[in-house]
């Protein structure tokens, strides 16, 4: 049998308390609360990874830019002629 066919371990049906109209209000109150909770932590956490990818490729982007801009000057470089040094 498998955990899901066994049922559960504890039966509420036989002694749970009893809950009045208010108490099940308030427990409907605290679980739309924290529904709202966890989808503004989940837009949160998008727009962070959002931020962070922007932030990456930003940083990337600059960094391969220098590389490539270092690489144009040396291969300019070749072309000039070299200075003539005075030995005099």
């Amino acid at each position: 049998m498998s955990a899901s066919e066994q049922g559960p371990k504890i039966k509420y049906g036989e002694n749970a308390p009893k809950l009045d109209r208010a108490q099940l209000q308030f427990m409907k109150l605290i679980e739309e609360q924290n529904l709202d909770r966890v989808q503004k932590l989940k837009r949160v956490r998008r727009n962070n990874l959002l931020t962070a990818a922007g932030l990456g490729i930003s940083v990337f982007a600059i960094y391969g830019y220098s590389i490539f801009s270092v690489q144009q000057e040396k291969f300019l470089d070749d072309f000039e002629e070299p200075k003539k040094v005075n030995t005099n």
